[in-house]
C-alpha cells in the first residue's frame, strides 16, 4: 500500500520530484531521463514508468530554462526509438511462446489487448500507440512477435517516435508554465493519463458492446 501510494505521489507531483532531480544530478538529469524513456519503450516489464507525463514535465522546465528544450527532443526521440526497436527484436526472439503463458515476465492481458488494439488498427498502432500507456510498451513486441518485416516496423517507428517526444516536450514546453497549469499539474498529468487511455477504453467497451450483442 505503501508503495502504491509512493507510486501515485510521483505521477501526481511529477513536476517536484524532476525539480528535485534536476537540483541533484545537473546535467545527468539527460541521461536519468533518457533510461527512463527507453526502458518504458523498450522494456515490456516496466509499462508503469511515466511517459506522456514525464515528457510535457521536461517540456514544462525546458520553458523556465532548466533544461535545452532540443536536445531533450533530440535524446528522448533517440530512446524512443531504440527502446521500440529492442522491443521488436525482443518480441521476434521469443516468439509465438510470448502468448502461451510460459514467459513469467510476461503480463498475457496486457499482451493481448495490445493484439487486439493491433489487428483493428494494423501497421499504423505503431504511431497510435506511441499515446496510450501500456499498448505503448507491448506494441513494437507484439510486430515483433507477428513478425513484421522490420523496414516497414522502423519507419512507423521513427514517425511515432518523432511525433510522441515532440508533441509533449514543445507542448510543456508551450504551455507548460501557464500560471494555471503550473498551479494544478497534478491535475494536467491526470488529464493527460486520462485522455491518453480513453482508446483502450473505447476499444474495451465496444468489445465488450459487440460481445452481447452476439450472445
Amino acid at each position: 500500500m505503501e508503495l502504491l501510494k509512493d507510486f501515485i505521489d510521483l505521477f501526481l507531483h511529477l513536476d517536484k520530484h524532476l525539480n528535485e532531480l534536476i537540483g541533484q544530478y545537473g546535467t545527468w538529469t539527460y541521461a536519468i531521463l533518457w533510461l527512463i524513456v527507453f526502458c518504458e519503450t523498450g522494456l515490456v516489464v516496466t509499462p508503469f514508468l511515466p511517459g506522456d507525463s514525464l515528457l510535457f514535465a521536461a517540456g514544462t522546465f525546458a520553458g523556465m530554462g532548466t533544461l535545452n528544450p532540443w536536445l531533450l527532443f533530440v535524446l528522448l526521440t533517440v530512446a524512443a526509438i531504440l527502446g521500440d526497436t529492442v522491443n521488436y527484436w525482443i518480441g521476434k526472439k521469443i516468439g509465438p511462446r510470448a502468448f502461451t503463458g510460459t514467459v513469467p515476465f510476461l503480463n498475457q492481458a496486457h499482451l493481448r489487448k495490445t493484439e487486439a488494439f493491433y489487428e483493428k488498427h494494423g501497421a499504423i498502432t505503431i504511431i497510435v500507440a506511441r499515446f496510450v500507456p501500456i499498448v505503448r510498451t507491448f506494441a513494437p513486441f507484439v510486430a515483433g512477435v507477428g513478425s513484421m518485416n522490420y523496414g516497414r516496423f522502423l519507419a512507423y517507428n521513427v514517425a511515432g517516435g518523432v511525433l510522441w517526444v515532440g508533441l509533449f516536450i514543445f507542448g510543456g514546453y508551450l504551455f507548460g508554465n501557464i500560471p494555471v497549469v503550473r498551479q494544478n499539474f497534478g491535475l494536467v498529468v491526470i488529464a493527460i493519463i486520462v485522455v491518453s487511455v480513453m482508446p483502450v477504453v473505447i476499444e474495451w467497451v465496444r468489445a465488450r458492446r459487440e460481445g452481447a450483442g452476439a450472445v
